[in-house]
């Protein structure tokens, strides 16, 4: 019979055994849970739909996901600083896009620092010059904007991007330039070992040019979480318009980069009583790296 203090020993060597045996890496266990939520504006005149009627369903919706990224775009500063402190293991990254500070609408990230140690963060505008703050250039009305970080993933070790993108909802002109140049950035920023991760609401459905071009760059390979799991689905429109409709195209969507799998991936199509969380459907996956 073993002594107590030789227990805690053994069960270690068990391990190690067991870890040794495996079949995959230990690391490829740990699975990464994103959302991506157009949250509509705060300010919006929605009548029962206001924000302050529906705060705590999107509230309700982002804790139920748990998500370790999380993409919101429509935001305001105020709807993130209470997002933030409903969750408080989080922490935001992203700028308004009308000054590169706080003012306007926000395609910001939520992190899990408990999961993620952020590396490096960043916005770019979807215009000529996507270094200046509030720049406008191909054909859309409105400033659109990407807000990105570079996380490590503290259970494994691996270096993560994820980029999350509001595009115009007018001009298709700027939603295909919008393309190209995430792709460009995708390709140049970080290295090429990073998984990728690409958010958004692209104002774009699955037919769309612009959307298609995301997923068929040779050099990025960007394939969406939904379809992977869910190939022959058709009622899949993710802008609800506070109906609960789902009758139109897919123009929200959590793409990934190769060497990452997709276990789940959905749409929360969940009605809060007699109101809806958005005029969006929130978009969710769970993954894990090769």
């Amino acid at each position: 019979m073993l002594k107590a203090t030789m227990r805690p020993f053994m069960r270690a060597v068990s391990l190690v055994v067991v870890l040794m045996l495996a079949p995959v890496p230990v690391w490829a266990q740990a699975p990464v849970r994103i959302v991506s939520f157009n949250v509509r504006y705060g300010t919006a005149a929605d009548g029962d739909h206001v924000w302050p009627n529906r705060r705590h369903a999107v509230i309700g919706t982002v804790r139920d996901h748990a998500p370790h990224l999380l993409g919101v775009q429509e935001a305001l500063r105020f709807q993130l600083d209470e997002l933030e402190a409903a969750l408080p293991l989080h922490r935001r990254f992203g700028v308004g896009r009308d000054d590169g500070v706080a003012a306007g609408e926000h395609a910001a990230l939520l992190v899990d620092t408990t999961r993620f140690t952020v590396v490096a963060d960043g916005t770019f505008w979807l215009s000529d010059t996507p270094a200046v703050p509030g720049s406008v250039h191909w054909g859309n009305r409105i400033t659109r904007i990407v807000s990105w970080v570079r996380v490590t993933d503290r259970a494994t070790g691996r270096v993560w991007r994820a980029y999350n993108a509001h595009w115009d909802h007018e001009s298709q002109a700027s939603r295909e330039r919008s393309a190209r140049l995430m792709l460009d950035r995708i390709r140049q920023d970080g290295a090429p070992t990073d998984a990728v991760v690409v958010l958004g609401d692209f104002n774009a459905d699955e037919s769309n040019p612009a959307f298609q071009a995301l997923l068929g760059s040779a050099a990025v390979r960007l394939a969406d979480t939904f379809r992977a799991r869910n190939p022959s689905a058709r009622a899949v429109g993710t802008f609800n318009a506070f109906r609960g409709d789902s009758t139109a195209g897919k123009i929200d969507a959590v793409l990934v980069g190769p060497g990452i799998d997709v276990i789940d991936a959905g749409i929360d199509r969940r009605r809060w009583g007699s109101l809806w969380a958005s005029d969006h459907f929130a978009v969710w996956a769970v993954v894990t790296t090769q």
